[in-house]
């Protein structure tokens, strides 16, 4: 069992938001109240980094360490327990039992007043009727969701999760749950094993009744580094999430991922050999979009590969980048359970100067959907220096397409097959935009390749769909990876986004 199948269960509970308060909500009135500042968590982080680190001690009672998926997935938080349920607010927050594979307590405080007051765990919280007996006592909590009226406002959604690590999820009006993402990534697809940080402590701003966002502070810690970060959280058409991160490292950290993101590609019309599956595709996210800092817009295909691939993008001061799920009909996957027409794409649009580095995206061989296999970050070029403060902002949009609108057509299918003539690899890209629509006599696809030989390269109108398809054969050099770079031309000036695609044996 992994962690994605784990949270696809756990993550979609029925909810049913109850009325009643018989048993009172979750509360944070009964421990005493700590001042709490814009500049808590940061000190709260620097003075922990001076510390050597420590790895969690908290113990589990047999019956939690024990439990399976299954076992898990029914300590049922309590909905009518939400913090603030009832107060006519428009946020609430319900908590994570600790079990299973989130063994790690996370520490839970409200803030109100510039006060800060711990949520104290309680066994009635929970529905633990289906598990009986779980232990005596603070068994803490794994983790928090906040849901708020997102759909309609007689019913509060789940907008978002924070269980395991520093992992979390969100959603937009109409989404389900899709790719994740993380505080931080140290030493992803490296081969001395990746660290992974752990948020261990948040804590929930008490919203007003106008509020119509949430904040959430939480604190980092790992072997490497400790961190602040701040959340604020604003629901709706696309859900967005206003991030401010300083990092304290405890050591030099250069194999660091900032803005860390985690989907899944198991296979669509560009790479499906040896698939059998009735569906068309299977994807979180079918691309890696690239909105680079000298104004280039790039989309690179996602791919299935025999073997794990890196590639690194360089760039200095990127606009964002964003793992994105473009293909929105329904026919073109045709699964009713899963509906990954419906999963969200999350963008990263930068705030400030990031300065010299690279966007890198990690591609890892998987043969089952529940296996997250892709990871997109960017890495400073710098290490990030021992005993200094590192601090980056950036939002975060979990939307249905890109939020910065183009003059440039976008490509909407990437598809790959034998071609009809021969033993070369055929390629088909459709390409979109109302661009496209006006007329430019010496519009042309300018095609190239690094290893192999290009051949029968074809730019042609599509009537059907509006745009352009682009088409061209590759016979690739025996056992040699190739990399592809396409892009459609008015004259010497950019119709589309460049394409960039790495074919492999």
């Amino acid at each position: 069992m992994r962690r994605r199948d784990l949270l696809a269960g756990v993550l979609s509970l029925p909810i049913v938001m109850g009325m009643t308060r018989e048993f009172g909500t979750a509360s944070a009135v009964t421990d005493p109240a700590h001042p709490f500042g814009p500049g808590t968590v940061k000190r709260l982080a620097r003075e922990l980094s001076a510390k050597p680190w420590a790895a969690p001690k908290d113990t589990l009672s047999p019956a939690l360490a024990k439990l399976g998926y299954d076992g898990y997935r029914t300590l049922r938080y309590r909905p009518d327990r939400a913090l603030w349920a009832g107060e006519r607010l428009p946020f609430q927050a319900q908590f994570f039992h600790r079990g299973f594979l989130y063994k790690d307590r996370v520490e839970m405080y409200e803030v109100a007043g510039g006060e800060a007051r711990r949520i104290p765990y309680a066994a009635d919280l929970f529905d633990l009727s289906k598990v009986g007996k779980v232990g005596d006592g603070d068994l803490g909590f794994a983790g928090f969701r906040i849901h708020a009226p997102m759909n309609r406002p007689d019913y509060y959604d789940e907008v978002c999760a924070f269980l395991g690590a520093s992992y979390f999820r969100a959603v937009a009006k109409n989404h389900i749950y899709g790719l994740s993402a993380r505080g931080l990534a140290i030493g992803t697809a490296e081969s001395g094993g990746e660290e992974f940080p752990q948020f261990t402590t948040f804590w929930l701003e008490r919203p007003t009744p106008e509020s119509g966002s949430l904040v959430v502070h939480a604190l980092l810690d790992s072997r490497s580094t400790t961190g602040a970060f701040r959340f604020v959280v604003r629901p709706g058409e696309a859900t967005i999430f206003d991030v401010e991160m300083t990092l304290y490292p405890r050591v030099a950290i250069a194999r660091v991922g900032i803005a860390p993101l985690t989907s899944m590609f198991l296979f669509a019309a560009n790479d499906r050999a040896s698939i059998d599956d009735y569906r068309p595709a299977v994807h979180d996210s079918e691309g890696l979009s690239l909105w680079t800092g000298g104004g280039e817009q790039i989309w690179r295909p996602l791919a299935n590969p025999a073997e794990l691939q890196v590639s690194a993008f360089a760039d200095t001061d990127p606009r964002g980048f964003g793992l994105m799920q473009r293909q929105r009909d329904f026919g073109g996957y045709k699964d009713l359970e899963a509906r990954y027409d419906r999963r969200p794409s999350l963008w990263i649009e930068t705030i400030g100067k990031w300065g010299k580095g690279a966007v890198h995206l990690v591609e890892i061989p998987t043969d089952r959907e529940i296996h997250d296999n892709i990871v997109a970050f960017w890495r400073p070029e710098a290490p990030l220096a021992a005993g200094q403060e590192h601090s980056l902002a950036y939002r975060m949009h979990w939307c249905w397409e890109a939020p910065w609108k183009s003059d440039l057509a976008v490509v909407t299918d990437t598809r790959v097959g034998l071609s009809l003539t021969s033993q070369a690899r055929l390629f088909v890209l459709e390409v979109i935009g109302d661009r496209l629509r006006r007329e430019a006599p010496a519009r042309r696809a300018a095609v190239t390749a690094e290893g192999g030989k290009l051949a029968n390269i074809v730019a042609q109108p599509n009537p059907v769909t509006g745009g352009w398809r682009i088409s061209f054969e590759l016979e690739p050099e025996r056992g040699r990876a190739v990399e592809l770079r396409v892009q459609l031309l008015d004259g010497d000036q950019p119709a589309s986004e460049v394409w960039l695609y790495r074919w492999t044996p």
